[in-house]
């Protein structure tokens, strides 16, 4: 959450520059080579056919949607709105898997999606002074995401994580490349620009890397919660880097959302070590 939050701010210091087609074309272009680099020297370079896998698809078009709707946000917006609008992930992740996968969400569960999503309005304020229609691009984006990761835990073990990174920097490099002429074609970058694009690409790796490999060998459930770190780093960063002061509404709005998210996280972890209780014969704790 780090990484991703460090990359966005750096994304929105050079999108003064050039269009964010263009962001994510340079940085796709030097996360490239590093990845591949990578993935050759760990041996986990496999067919292209791999990329036919339905998972995979599925992953790459969650990856290429929420990456676009996103950038489009975060240019628009403040830098801990958007991340705010963006903390709603889990909540839409536990739905996801419940309507999905059939997984069993409990009433308290249900509520506190309920709860999430009221304070993503609260945030996006809608008919309300202060609304932006760039926070339904942060919207769009989760809903984008939340394909990405359901997708994931459906990849075959046998194919290494780095090369799932490999694939999903290339497609979405390749669409970055897409919308460059749409959005106003290519302008000549600074050596400045060039040199924080670069750093976007290796932390852009080192996130990318840790979060699949933390969906595909942790709990989604325990994973998700983590994610709320990226609101930390977003409001700190905003304020230090753009000068952003979160305003009353979003505060109260990512407050009710990180409250929900964590208490559907703790109401998780119960229904866990009562399945596992009933599996032993013995009672669960502290239930």
């Amino acid at each position: 959450m780090a990484a991703f939050t460090a990359n966005d701010s750096i994304t929105k210091v050079v999108s003064s520059e050039m269009n964010f087609g263009q962001v994510i074309l340079v940085r796709g272009l030097f996360a490239m080579v590093l990845v591949a680099a990578f993935a050759w020297y760990q041996d986990a370079l496999r067919p292209l056919r791999t990329l036919m896998i339905k998972p995979v698809v599925l992953r790459v078009i969650g990856e290429i949607g929420g990456t676009l709707a996103f950038m489009v946000a975060l240019v628009h917006l403040p830098l801990a709105n958007t991340s705010a609008i963006l903390q709603a992930l889990p909540l839409a992740i536990t739905l996801g898997a419940a309507v999905i996968f059939g997984e069993p969400v409990g009433w308290r569960r249900w509520s506190a999606i309920a709860a999430g999503f009221i304070g993503v309005l609260v945030i996006v304020r809608p008919g309300l002074a202060g609304f932006s229609q760039y926070s339904l691009f942060a919207l769009v984006s989760v809903a984008f995401c939340t394909l990405r990761d359901l997708a994931t835990r459906r990849i075959p073990a046998k194919i290494p994580s780095l090369f799932i990174t490999l694939l999903t920097t290339v497609t979405v490099t390749s669409a970055g490349g897409v919308i460059l002429v749409p959005l106003g074609g290519w302008s000549p970058p600074s050596a400045t620009a060039l040199g924080l694009q670069a750093l976007a690409a290796v932390l852009l790796l080192i996130g990318y890397q840790c979060i699949i490999s933390a969906l595909r060998t942790g709990d989604i459930s325990a994973v998700a919660p983590f994610r709320y770190s990226a609101l930390l780093w977003a409001m700190s960063l905003g304020y230090l880097v753009f000068g952003d002061v979160p305003d009353a509404m979003m505060v109260t709005g990512a407050a009710t959302i990180v409250a929900s998210g964590l208490y559907a996280f703790y109401r998780e972890r119960i229904r866990h070590r009562a399945l596992a209780a009933e599996s032993s014969g013995s009672p669960p704790e502290g239930v």
